[in-house]
């Protein structure tokens, strides 16, 4: 897969979910899709912003938005990891890094002097065609659901 760009339909998709398994981004046509890639389950980072999108998700809903957590973790660790935040939306698992590569959120990161390859904090919001909206890069956690909200809200409900 390449690249996505602003303006770009993202192309369909078949991913692992908590829940029900399996998820294709055309059975979500219709609503508009909040896609928020973090580096990993039960950190303290991704723990606080899985919890602000968790406390914001009634009115993501009432927007007409479905909010989906990505990270490289296994769906054994996004179930303990959604059960213990209580989340009310699916996490997806991306051991293959598709979708990574497909939004380009793969970086190298200095983690106590060393250089490793880890996900880059990053969300992207596609209306209810499917089509890439908005994006955020190097997403910093305080006030970023609420902004992600707000763009939700500006697109207004197809």
């Amino acid at each position: 897969m390449s690249r996505i760009a602003i303006g770009d339909e993202v192309p369909d998709f078949e991913t692992l979910v908590t829940g029900t398994g399996k998820l294709r981004l055309s059975d979500l046509r219709g609503q508009h899709v909040v896609l928020y890639f973090y580096p990993k389950d039960k950190t303290p980072g991704c723990t606080l912003e899985s919890q602000d999108f968790r406390d914001l998700h009634p009115r993501f809903r009432r927007a007409g938005a479905r909010v989906f957590g990505i990270s490289r973790d296994s769906i054994k660790s996004h179930e303990s990891f959604k059960a213990a935040q209580e989340m009310p939306f699916e996490l997806i698992s991306d051991p293959d890094e598709d979708l990574c590569s497909l939004f380009d959120v793969m970086r190298l990161k200095n983690m106590y002097g060393k250089q490793v390859r880890g996900i880059e904090r990053s969300t992207f919001l596609l209306d209810a065609h499917g089509r890439l909206q908005r994006e955020w890069r190097k997403v910093k956690v305080e006030g970023h659901a609420e902004e992600v909200l707000e763009a939700v809200k500006a697109l207004g409900r197809d």
